[in-house]
């Protein structure tokens, strides 16, 4: 197990790129499991936690009389588009997607981590986060350590903004970033940054709601991948020189990968990354194996233990 040294160098790795700024999180629907018991079924309208991709999709079937057997949340989110319209499936995002808030150990380990290294090494880059989650629960955790946080948006759906990210800045007004390889007013040398890249609810502004979840959205997103026009500048280049860390994902996700192949493709030289997986199979590690990116088979919440444990003492040694 992870937590009787069968990852040490892994995870020495791992903190000494947070350290140096050069760890990038990248975080999946799984994270919002993490301390969710294992028995303990989503109800919608009752539930404090929110659902699992497999439980969103089983739900939207039925809600949305989908006649098929399959449960692929991007093909019912399509069907439900076809014959509904796109406000009804927002709508009902929106109903299920904002019950306050719950941060679990992940979200809490992230907010706490700037505050932690900045206290004792100086000057530290500040952290980006991305995340393929519609919800603001990374965002409620920054709020709860008062760490200032800058949120850049994918826009899914928008007669004139479709195709673009939105920033918005820990102090300041909304702004669409019209000109991504010239906009600079984002990075995380300045602030901590959080890049949804598909999407996420506005709780103030439900015309601003947006979700990367039918498959149009997805053909349409992953059409958009040169990251010199898609991404800020800044962002992009952080993104082509760092390694990255994979927390709730399942790693055959398509979706993910396309963007990442085109990342690495940029990447002039070779960066390492991992991926938290409890389980994983003979085609993972190959698949995998062949980007570098190394699987820790562990529970979610042991490694966020570790990790945890060994930043303790860099703080430690650090006074």
């Amino acid at each position: 197990m992870a937590e009787n040294g069968k990852y040490d160098l892994e995870y020495n790795a791992i903190l000494d790129g947070f350290v140096e700024g050069k760890v990038i999180p990248f975080l999946g629907a799984g994270v919002n499991l993490c301390d969710r018991p294992g028995d303990t079924a989503w109800e919608p309208g009752k539930s404090a936690f929110l659902p699992s991709g497999a439980e969103l999709a089983s739900h939207l079937a039925t809600r949305f009389d989908y006649p098929l057997p399959d449960r692929d949340l991007a093909r019912i989110s399509q069907f439900v588009v076809e014959f509904r319209g796109t406000a009804p499936l927002y709508s009902h995002l929106r109903q299920l997607l904002s019950i306050p808030p719950r941060t679990n150990p992940v979200h809490r380990f992230l907010a706490q981590l700037p505050a932690t290294l900045r206290s004792k090494r100086s000057p530290l880059p500040n952290l980006l986060v991305v995340t393929t989650n519609y919800d603001d629960c990374v965002e409620a955790a920054f709020a709860q350590q008062r760490e200032p946080l800058d949120v850049v948006t994918y826009i899914a759906d928008s007669q004139k903004e479709r195709g673009k990210f939105v920033h918005h800045p820990a102090s300041g007004e909304r702004r669409v970033i019209e000109r991504p390889n010239e906009y600079r007013d984002v990075s995380a040398t300045r602030s901590c940054v959080l890049l949804k890249i598909h999407g996420a609810l506005d709780r103030a502004i439900a015309s601003n709601d947006s979700y990367v979840i039918t498959e149009d959205h997805y053909i349409d997103f992953l059409t958009r991948t040169d990251l010199s026009n898609l991404l800020p500048v800044m962002l992009a280049a952080q993104l082509r020189a760092s390694h990255f860390l994979f927390l709730g994902y399942s790693l055959r996700d398509w979706n993910l990968r396309v963007i990442l192949q085109r990342i690495w493709e940029e990447q002039r030289l070779g960066y390492n990354s991992w991926a938290v997986q409890k389980q994983s199979d003979a085609l993972d590690r190959r698949f995998w194996g062949r980007r570098n990116v190394e699987i820790l088979e562990t529970d979610l919440d042991a490694f966020i233990v570790a990790i945890d444990e060994r930043l303790a003492k860099v703080a430690e040694l650090a006074d």
